[in-house]
Formats: C-alpha cells, structure tokens, sequence
C-alpha cells in the first residue's frame, strides 16, 4: 500500500505493528469469558485506534475498502474487553463480549461448521 489511510493511533503502539502489504494486521475476537474463538477479522492502524478508543471492534473491510463497526447494521455486536498484541506485533488479540453470532453466515462462530479431519496428537506422558 502506497498511501497508507490517516490514523489517530498512538505512535508508540503504531511502530509495535507488522502489517501486511495493505497495512493490515489480523485481530482474532475470542469471547471474553469462555474462551471461545469467534472471528477473524483485519484492523489498519485506524480500525485499531478506533476499538482501543470506543470500546467497539473496528475493522478494515477488504471486500468493501472501508471501516466497520461489528454489528452495526446486523445488531451483532462486539464489546471490547482487552485487546493485546503478540510477542512479533504482527497479530492482534481482542477480546470480545459477542452479541449474536460472530460469522457473517449467522454461526456463531467462523469455525463451528467446517472441522477438518485431523489426528489426534497426546503429550508423552499425559494422564489418558
């Protein structure tokens, strides 16, 4: 990206990030109290900025090159609880109370209706 969007975000937390070639990072929104991992979504410095001020999940729409809110028009909202970044600064962790479902499919989740066949691995050692 040659011309990066304006952001608002605190300089100290923008030179943290790694971000793609379009200036995205991906944020994960797990559910706050249970764990549960609900989406995957792409936050610029802006969107970032924007959830760490409103309290509201804000992320770059890559189909429609714009910021969303999520639920802002589904009424599927996410409520942020915390949001940190990994050890690289190349992934964001938000964590979330989910107001609905999370996938634009209507699942609550993005991961609940495709598993993939996968062995099982067990630790050496681990209690059976």
């Amino acid at each position: 990206m040659s011309d990066p969007r304006p952001s608002n975000l605190d300089p100290k937390i923008a030179d943290r990030l790694k971000r793609d070639p379009d200036g995205l990072v991906p944020a994960i929104a797990q559910q706050y109290d249970t764990g549960e991992v609900l989406m995957l979504g792409w936050m610029d410095d802006e969107a970032l900025h924007r959830t760490l001020t409103t309290g509201r999940c804000t992320y770059w729409s890559r189909s429609r090159q714009e910021y969303w809110v999520k639920g802002e028009t589904s009424g599927h909202q996410q409520w942020v609880k915390s949001v940190a970044l990994d050890c690289d600064g190349d992934a964001v962790l938000v964590k979330v109370d989910q107001v609905g479902a999370a996938c634009h499919t209507g699942d609550r989740t993005c991961w609940d209706a495709d598993v993939l066949p996968a062995a099982v691995g067990e630790r050496p050692g681990a209690p059976s």
